[in-house]
């Protein structure tokens, strides 16, 4: 079983500032739990604007593009 979702692509608009970068793949159902989440950023698996990304708590700001094996999401405002 994989750990996160296959062939998502999403464009996700914020509803405040910023959203934490684990929050984000929770919400967008990159994966299913908040704990698959922190894991899949602490294993280097998430990129932000084409940067390696391991902080979990990372604010996503509008503008930015968090990519990984299998997902893609753009983020505005």
């Amino acid at each position: 079983m994989p750990l996160y979702a296959w062939g998502v692509r999403e464009i996700f608009t914020l509803a405040t500032d910023h959203i934490a970068l684990c929050d984000l793949l929770k919400y967008c159902g990159v994966t299913d739990t908040g704990g698959e989440a922190k894991r899949l950023v602490a294993e280097g698996h998430v990129m932000v604007d084409g940067q390696v990304e391991l902080r979990k708590a990372c604010k996503i700001r509008a503008g930015q593009v968090v990519t990984g094996d299998g997902f893609e999401i753009l983020v505005e405002g």
